[in-house]
């Protein structure tokens, strides 16, 4: 595939993981990917912990489930039901998690370029993270971003220090297939702006609310 069929194939995998292993050259290659990311001031501030463990997974899982019923609770109608029918994790189905991590302490005191941006390094940790999407695809794994959960309580699970950031947990192994669209569009829950709605000359033009 080309870079920009990549780009395009990427989808935020949730119910297509078949649990296959990944060859560990395969796992090296993307996590390599990730850590050949750039960073602010080179600080390079991320971590990964690669979790195959059931029982941690397992764990994670039951959390994630009780945080989507507390979100799910404040949803009502059609927006319910349509909630009801997503998918938001592939904690078990996946082959492992990578969980990325973002320590604003690496590179400190003097992290050069960050000095007016406090939030310059967790945008880095982004980039890493991208990185990672990018290469498993073309690898062809997919990647799932799990996003219902409490940073404290995966700290605890984890043993990450206090002041370490927890940034992302993600579902990574095989698949059988990606989506031609991504999961929210399909279930009518949000469908993707036309580049010309987000896109501005010279100055920001304010635009109604969608």
């Amino acid at each position: 595939m080309s870079f920009y069929d990549v780009l395009h194939r990427r989808r935020d995998t949730r119910g297509e993981f078949t649990g296959a292993p990944i060859p560990p050259d395969v796992l090296r290659r993307v996590l390599s990917a990730a850590h050949a990311a750039p960073s602010v001031g080179l600080s390079q501030p991320w971590d990964f912990i690669v979790v195959r463990d059931e029982h941690t997974r397992r764990a994670f899982r039951d959390h994630v489930q009780a945080e989507r019923d507390v979100f799910a609770s404040g949803l009502d109608g059609e927006r319910a039901e349509t909630f009801a029918r997503i998918k938001v994790e592939g904690i078990l189905e996946a082959t492992l998690g990578v969980v990325v991590t973002y320590d604003p302490d690496r590179g400190s005191p003097a992290v050069l370029g960050r000095h007016a941006i406090a939030d310059a390094g967790l945008y880095s940790v982004c980039l890493a993270i991208e990185n990672l999407w990018l290469a498993a695809t073309a690898e062809g794994l997919g990647v799932g971003w799990v996003s219902f959960y409490r940073e404290d309580a995966l700290r605890r699970l984890l043993d990450i220090p206090s002041t370490v950031r927890p940034v992302a947990w993600l579902c990574v192994g095989p698949v059988h297939s990606l989506p031609g669209a991504p999961d929210l569009e399909r279930h009518g829950w949000r469908n993707r702006l036309p580049l010309e709605d987000v896109l501005h000359q010279e100055r920001y033009t304010r635009r109604s609310a969608r």
